[in-house]
């Protein structure tokens, strides 16, 4: 089963009053739906509620749901936070079976940036997902996918197909494969070759001015030369 339980309490108040006092009682309130079931209201300890947040494993993940001895698979689907306090405001959870596919979002995470020569030439990486959703057993879901950036150029094009993905797993988008990421040269990089261009471009042209005018001065010095010696003879 899964690595989170979540002890609940059935809500007797639905609505914005029985959330209110819910809260004020130091629970979480939230809904169960799915299955072929009526959605009920439920809450669960404000405090165990946090820790089980805090381990990045709650949203999005098979959870197990235990109500007195009663026990339920459940995907934590969405949780509300205050703006100002960041305290957990309300929570949904979805009935599955384990072995059950789900549509899920999960998210896209970068490694090894450090180790793509791309980005040592100017190269800036220009996300287009952050998150994918996939189709995958509801006991399978994995914690994200990942992208490796190394070995990867200027110019690259990252897709679906670029990721390496557990067994099981499958995109929903399966008409096309789509883009993940690019590897762009940022204008900022242009700009400053462009400037080290100018500046090149500059300094060339001030050498090869330099170069000209130096036959110049030491043909008029060897003419002086010449022209004193005429002086002396006569």
């Amino acid at each position: 089963m899964a690595e989170i339980i979540l002890n609940v309490d059935v809500r007797e108040g639905v609505g914005t009053g029985g959330a209110r006092a819910a809260r004020r009682a130091g629970m979480v309130p939230g809904i169960l739906y799915g299955g072929d079931k009526a959605p009920v209201a439920i809450s669960v300890n404000e405090k165990d509620f946090r820790k089980s947040l805090y381990t990045g494993k709650l949203l999005g993940h098979l959870v197990t749901l235990k109500y007195g001895e009663e026990t339920q698979p459940v995907i934590a689907r969405d949780v509300q936070f205050d703006p100002v306090s960041d305290r957990p405001l309300h929570f949904d959870l979805m009935r599955v079976d384990e072995k059950q596919t789900i549509k899920i979002e999960v998210p896209v995470h970068f490694i090894n940036e450090d180790q793509c020569k791309a980005f040592r030439q100017g190269g800036s990486l220009e996300i287009v997902r952050h998150s994918v959703e996939i189709a995958v057993r509801a006991d399978h879901i994995p914690e994200d996918l990942i992208v490796d950036l190394a070995g990867h150029k200027l110019g690259d094009t990252i897709r679906w197909s670029d990721l390496k993905v557990p067994k099981g797993v499958e995109p929903t988008i399966t008409d096309r494969d789509f883009v993940i990421a690019s590897i762009k040269t940022s204008s900022a990089a242009k700009a400053a070759d462009e400037i080290e261009e100018a500046i090149a471009e500059e300094t060339a042209a001030a050498e090869a001015a330099a170069a000209d005018e130096v036959p110049a001065t030491e043909q008029s010095a060897e003419g002086d030369e010449a022209a004193e010696g005429e002086t002396t003879e006569g």
